[in-house]
């Protein structure tokens, strides 16, 4: 798996293998890989390209829809959502929860932080965005998706948007450092301050961070080389 995508969250259909396979474009992030076609509903392209600013604000939160429980992860899409109730691809369904609305978080550093923080201890899975296991790149984006803010999917992507914050001294919490390997982006955490970063390394933890890269809290043993911090508009 390299990759998830969240409900709710819209692909382009570039290419059908057999009768199973689907290779899609995520429309969120550009990001392309392939689905069973179970779980694509064929939309308008109108529709797909709809923004979608309500949110799903719990790591599990239950929508029913035809009289059925399901559980969607955090960040998922509450499209055409009013009132408790929403619509996606034709089908109705509910939400009792009170969802997230990207464009009425106030203070977005803090609210970035705030739910950063409701990470700690998430296992790390390779290409994953939930609390049930999550990369690095991928907790990243859905924590700073939760505050309207798109990024790209991998590290390597992400180290190239933004602006460039030159120094760790000048850096500001909620800011991403990116880290190398052989002159290869290989890791991605957010700044709590000029000394702590969040990120997922094993699981979703808080370790030191000096100029040269981070430190584990728990072992002292130097684990990431810094490259360079990136600054995005919320």
């Amino acid at each position: 798996m390299c990759n998830q995508l969240l409900f709710g969250e819209a692909v382009k259909i570039l290419k059908k293998q057999n009768a199973t396979w689907l290779k899609v474009e995520s429309l969120y992030d550009g990001y392309i890989g392939w689905v069973t076609h179970h779980l694509i509903t064929i939309v308008d392209g109108v529709t797909a390209l709809q923004p979608c600013q309500t949110l799903a604000p719990h790591f599990l939160n239950k929508v029913v829809y035809n009289n059925q429980s399901m559980h969607v992860p955090l960040g998922s899409s509450l499209r055409n959502f009013k009132n408790k109730k929403g619509d996606i691809a034709g089908i109705a369904y509910s939400f009792t929860g009170r969802p997230v609305d990207t464009t009425l978080v106030d203070n977005k550093v803090e609210t970035l932080l705030q739910q950063a923080f409701l990470w700690l201890n998430a296992p790390y899975m390779w290409g994953g965005k939930t609390i049930l296991g999550v990369d690095c790149s991928g907790f990243c984006q859905t924590v700073y998706k939760l505050v309207g803010a798109r990024i790209a999917r991998d590290a390597w992507q992400q180290a190239t948007q933004g602006k460039l914050v030159r120094s760790l001294k000048t850096a500001k919490p909620g800011d991403l450092a990116f880290f190398d390997e052989k002159d290869k982006i290989v890791h991605v955490g957010i700044l709590l301050g000029p000394n702590e970063i969040i990120h997922a390394s094993g699981k979703v933890r808080i370790d030191k961070i000096d100029r040269s890269g981070i430190i584990n809290t728990d072992t002292g043993e130097r684990t990431h080389t810094l490259k360079l911090i990136r600054r995005f508009n919320y």
